[in-house]
């Protein structure tokens, strides 16, 4: 059944709100993919505040354009679902570790990130970014190295000099 011009300008509505209130939103291709499995990414999305919906592509290109989004979009199947949040790396992140399990049926095509559109690989490699924590780890264990070097280097000093 095709959709009324009412239907579709209050689409294109939802989903430009949704791209204003959105700081990144994850294409992604969901062919194949169970409505059991369907259910788990929509309740491991709810739970971190990100949003899972099936769209017209032809309506969210218009509601891209209305919202100002720069940048080539990225090339999409026959298909395709947007994951979207407030935080910028969560809907990555949460669409790539689901990916990993369901291979052959879910797949990140690309994406919007901070006003600009992304392409497959730049959405890959922002969504393999660690989190906060282990990134301030990894910085505390760089400034620990050099001066755990100096410690050794003046202790073994200290030693041939006594």
């Amino acid at each position: 059944m095709a959709l009324t011009r009412a239907k579709k300008a209050e689409l294109i509505a939802s989903y430009s709100e949704a791209l204003k209130k959105a700081k990144s939103a994850v294409y992604v291709k969901f062919k194949g993919l169970s409505v059991a499995d369907t259910s788990t990414l929509r309740s491991k999305l709810f739970d971190e505040k990100t949003h899972y919906t099936v769209v017209k592509k032809t309506l969210w290109k218009r509601a891209t354009d209305a919202a100002g989004i720069k940048g080539e979009a990225p090339v999409t199947g026959e298909e395709l679902a947007v994951v979207y949040g407030e935080d910028l790396l969560i809907p990555a992140r949460l669409s790539y570790e689901f990916g990993k399990a369901h291979k052959e049926s879910f797949t990140i095509l690309g994406g919007i990130f901070d006003g600009l559109f992304k392409n497959q690989s730049e959405m890959l490699s922002i969504a393999t970014i660690p989190p906060r924590e282990v990134l301030l780890s990894q910085l505390a264990y760089l400034l620990k190295s050099p001066m755990q070097r100096i410690a050794i280097a003046v202790s073994e000093v200290a030693k041939t000099k006594a």
